[in-house]
């Protein structure tokens, strides 16, 4: 199989979404071979994008847990594990 050593895995992975008021933009996680290498923010068909100052903490707190998020993905939807919800107190810095 040669030539196949340089081919990277590259998995885009919608993750969230952030809600304002009304507004809310999604954010995708890019996982190129199991790490996050990317967050991009995009709108949500038919909702208006969420604020600067809000989208801002959006990206931070999606940046903060990116981690977390991931591997609660993967055992709710691959190993099909219930959840405990996580209370996240305080801002993310």
């Amino acid at each position: 199989m040669a030539g196949y050593g340089s081919v990277k895995r590259v998995i885009i992975w919608q993750v969230c979404h952030g809600k304002f008021q009304g507004f809310e933009s999604k954010a995708e996680l890019i996982i190129e071979e199991g790490v996050v290498t990317q967050i991009r923010v995009c709108e949500v068909r038919g909702r208006k994008p969420l604020p600067p100052s809000e989208l801002k903490e959006f990206v931070r707190f999606v940046e903060a847990f990116k981690a977390e998020i991931v591997q609660k993905w993967i055992d709710y939807f691959v190993y099909h594990r219930q959840l405990r919800c996580t209370k996240i107190e305080g801002r993310v810095k």
